[in-house]
This record gives structure tokens, C-alpha cells and sequence, in this order.
């Protein structure tokens, strides 16, 4: 999860600087690539963190969803 924490703190820098605005065009554009590269790999992050702590189980037909409930539970 430390690639996650790191990732959302250099976002995080990368907007600070582009609310500022005064940056030149073509490092804007290079800050905005990132961010968004950042972002992406954020969410894919948080969706495989989301797959596995949620556990289906299949129950009457039905697929119900349930919180994993960690080893320490």
C-alpha cells in the first residue's frame, strides 16, 4: 500500500502546483499527463484492494457481498 500512499502524495504535489498557474504551457501539459497516469493507477489500486477484502457468496442462487473480516476477526 506504500505505492498507493506515494502515488496520492505526488498527485496531490502535482495539483498543488497546477492551481498555481504559473508554469509554462508545455510543463503544464507534462504535470497533467502525470496526474492523470497517477490517478489511474490509483484507481486500479484501490479496485484490487476493493477484490480483496469483499468476498461473494453464493447463497440461495443469490450472490450476496460481505466484508472481509481479516484474519485478526
Amino acid at each position: 500500500m506504500a505505492d498507493f500512499e506515494k502515488s496520492i502524495k505526488e498527485l496531490d504535489e502535482i495539483v498543488k502546483k497546477l492551481e498555481q498557474g504559473d508554469l509554462p504551457l508545455d510543463e503544464m501539459l507534462e504535470l497533467f499527463e502525470k496526474g492523470v497516469a497517477l490517478s489511474s493507477a490509483c484507481n486500479k489500486l484501490l479496485d484490487e484492494a476493493e477484490k480483496k477484502i469483499n468476498i461473494l457468496v453464493k447463497k440461495d442462487g443469490e450472490i450476496l457481498k460481505q466484508e472481509f473480516k481479516g484474519l485478526d476477526e
